[in-house]
């Protein structure tokens, strides 16, 4: 291209025929034009031919993304899902079926209560107000609550609180410390009460779950896991206990609630979190509770009688025998008899001060946990066969258990005040009077009556 405004072709006017006599003359060259604007042009022309292609190409490019787009969703997207809720059915325990943790919980929370209890202490003229939260669960449709003991005591006024928010006053019927269970009454009727279930059909790995107000606010909490031990023997506060260990989560607060199975029966009362003895440390995934079996029939004693009417009592002061209190005796350990209550079972049966306990029917009594651990298999009236050691002489009796005095049913017995009689060995009055006097300071497991 030229800066010229026609096209017409210049020729030179100066020419002659060829010799061969061409008609045509020869082309001329146009006039040259200056090289700056020749090279200018030229650049020109490249820069625009240059961005058309960029363009172009930027324009392709954006096209196949687009479409690109369209076919493929990007690693980023947020997906949400279409599917229609399922709703939650209200299934009724004791189907048959075994239960999602879903339909358990549906099925049983309206059964599960809050416990609070709040007591008022006059301390040097001053008015101190205290309180404790804890679990329970709906045992009868009239109001009757089964919780622990340790929930209640101490008196004060009790507060029982539905799932559905409504807040009764509770009254205290009846408790025992030894069992760690209490029987709480409101005044309600048309209650859905939860359904027992048997303790013994638990085995270790089974599903369980508990329902209860962790921290006293976290109120009808669900916490699932599984059966880790049966049987397991642990020293709650000096006083022995039979419980299922499980990994379900146990904090304060969820003492008193129920430990359902697969079922939704109630198979246990959630009553411990483990806490190390030798340095206070709370270890997490053990929770204790205490199988319905052990139990029931005393709660139903309680609904009845306002106690428990039916536990069986030796009516002794006994406590663990060592080597050190008996020099050359030939039993290692055992349970020693501190003193023997005339007329009780224990007297009937010719137990003495100073016998050493070391069997109850096939259980082995190394210790007095031991003793207290075995008698929880008995009621009142049930018999068993003792054998002891008097004098280094083994001996063998069959006792008939008494039922545990009226004044005596919630908390364990003084010891008597009587010296040791007939002991057949050699008796250390420090000892005795060591763990009589540490008997009313809260008490040890040496010298406790059975």
């Amino acid at each position: 291209m030229n800066d010229y405004n026609d096209y017409s072709f210049y020729y030179n006017e100066d020419y002659s025929d060829s010799a061969e006599g061409s008609a045509c003359p020869p082309p001329v060259s146009p006039p040259p034009q200056p090289p700056k604007k020749r090279r200018a042009g030229k650049a020109l022309a490249l820069c625009l031919a240059g961005a058309l292609t960029v363009g172009g190409a930027f324009g392709v490019g954006y096209a196949a993304k687009s479409v690109f787009d369209k076919q493929h969703t990007p690693s980023t997207s947020i997906y949400y899902s279409t599917r229609e809720p399922v709703a939650v059915e209200q299934v009724k325990v004791g189907g048959g079926r075994e239960l999602s943790f879903t339909e358990l919980y549906a099925a049983n929370v309206n059964s599960c209560v809050s416990i609070n209890v709040s007591t008022t202490r006059n301390i040097f003229g001053q008015t101190t107000r205290t309180a404790s939260a804890g679990s329970g669960f709906i045992i009868t449709e009239d109001g009757y609550i089964v919780t622990n003991c340790h929930v209640v005591s101490g008196g004060g006024s009790v507060k029982v609180t539905l799932y559905d928010g409504t807040t009764y006053d509770g009254t205290v019927v009846g408790s025992d410390e030894e069992y760690d269970i209490a029987v709480v009454k409101i005044d309600a009727s048309g209650l859905q009460p939860v359904v027992i279930g048997d303790s013994s059909t638990l085995a270790v790995g089974n599903n369980v779950a508990a329902i209860g107000n962790p921290l006293g606010e976290l109120t009808f909490s669900l916490s699932e896991g599984v059966v880790s031990c049966v049987n397991r023997l642990i020293n709650v506060e000096g006083t022995p206990f039979n419980m299922i260990q499980v990994t379900a989560a146990v904090n304060s607060g969820n003492s008193g609630g129920p430990l359902f199975n697969t079922y939704g029966e109630v198979v246990g009362i959630v009553s411990a979190k483990y806490t190390s003895a030798s340095d206070g440390t709370s270890v997490e995934g053990l929770g204790f509770a205490i199988p319905i079996n052990d139990v029931s029939v005393m709660i139903q004693d309680i609904i009845t009688n306002g106690y428990v009417s039916n536990k069986p009592y030796l009516g002794v002061t006994a406590g663990t025998f060592t080597a050190q209190m008996i020099p050359n005796s030939v039993v290692s350990s055992g349970v020693y008899l501190y003193s023997v209550e005339p007329d009780s079972a224990a007297a009937k049966a010719g137990l003495l001060a100073g016998d050493i306990i070391t069997k109850v029917d096939d259980t082995a009594i190394a210790a007095y946990e031991d003793l207290a651990t075995a008698k929880k298999n008995y009621r009142a009236g049930d018999s068993a066969t003792i054998e002891y050691y008097r004098a280094n002489q083994r001996y063998t009796t069959r006792l008939t258990f008494d039922p545990q005095p009226v004044e005596n049913s919630t908390t364990a017995q003084q010891p008597v005040q009587q010296l040791p009689q007939d002991s057949g060995g050699y008796f250390d009055p420090w000892e005795y009077f060591n763990n009589y006097f540490n008997s009313f300071n809260g008490g040890n497991d040496s010298n406790s009556a059975a």
